[in-house]
């Protein structure tokens, strides 16, 4: 049995990215949770993942004796694991843009994902209409989302980014969280297309598990304080 090593829900952006992908394709897994309980060398936290990964972060994939860090990764081993899964799309023109993509998001997009952190239980439109007046990078980051998504979603005529869902829907299924969270303005058709991401059936059971944590972490909420 494959585990997957994550962290809490309701911020851990990258940890969503696989567990949505496996739960929504039928890659049956162990769950492990990892608490955020702080960052620092010797919290609990890096404690735990010390001896999976020399990076300390999650997701973790271990297989038998095998762990994979990074999302790119398990994307891959997965892909070659469970070849029938449907983890990239069909064609191999697909599968090339697709992997683009989630390379594109996974080395870019840094304004929105510095200024806007992924709280799925929050609802902040204060915070995202001052950080999109004030922040020209995070509008440059969601213009370059709208054309990509609306490119796709012409080509393939939804009501995925590729027809069917797929890892690069997963990849960008944070994205659609924080869009939502902060209010961030879109075209909408991206607006649709992000609700249609929420009601993906992993990705509900993700957001649905990340509303009943009720774990307030101060670290990753910079910007409010526990109400």
């Amino acid at each position: 049995m494959l585990q997957l090593y994550i962290g809490n829900k309701n911020y851990s952006s990258w940890s969503m990215r696989p567990w949505v992908a496996m739960r929504q394709l039928g890659i049956a897994f162990d769950e492990v949770m990892v608490r955020f309980d702080s960052f620092a060398p010797d919290s609990q936290f890096k404690r735990t993942l010390r001896p999976l990964t020399p990076t300390g972060t999650v997701p973790v994939l271990v297989h038998d004796d095998l762990a994979i860090w990074d999302t790119l990764a398990i994307a891959e081993y997965l892909a070659e694991t469970f070849p029938k899964a449907g983890i990239w799309p069909a064609s191999v023109t697909d599968r090339a843009r697709a992997r683009s993509l989630c390379a594109e998001m996974h080395s870019g997009f840094t304004a929105l994902r510095s200024h806007c952190p992924m709280n799925i239980e929050a609802r902040l439109p204060e915070v995202g209409a001052k950080i999109w007046a004030e922040q020209a990078a995070v509008r440059a980051n969601v213009a370059r989302l709208v054309d990509m998504w609306s490119e796709l979603l012409q080509a393939h005529g939804g009501p995925m980014l590729f027809g069917r869902f797929s890892m690069v829907d997963a990849y960008f299924a944070p994205v659609c969280m924080r869009l939502h969270t902060y209010g961030l303005p879109v075209p909408p058709a991206i607006a649709d297309y992000v609700q249609r991401v929420r009601a993906v059936p992993a990705v509900q059971a993700w957001i649905t598990q990340a509303e009943a944590e009720h774990d307030f972490r101060d670290f990753d909420e910079p910007y409010r304080t526990q109400r």
